[in-house]
């Protein structure tokens, strides 16, 4: 392997090493328990998943309205 290679090698090991150390700090010092903190994750969870879907139905809606403006006039034009 070329130095290069070792160092790169060295900073994903830093990387990964210090996201588990910050992952157990943040475990040790969580204000709640991990049932509360799972609960409020699937609620956040649920949350996102119902935002998500009336924004794709938004856009949806909006595509298939800017279709149905551009199709009229070829059709009217025909």
């Amino acid at each position: 392997m070329s130095s290069e290679g070792k160092q790169v090698a060295r900073w994903a090991a830093l990387v990964a090493g210090s996201a588990a150390v910050g992952a157990g700090i943040g475990l040790l010092f969580a204000p709640q328990p991990g049932t509360e903190t799972r609960r409020e994750i699937a609620r956040y969870a649920k949350k996102a998943q119902l935002q998500a879907t009336r924004l794709s139905r938004a856009v949806q809606s909006g595509v298939k309205e800017a279709m149905d403006r551009t199709k009229r006039p070829m059709v009217e034009a025909a």
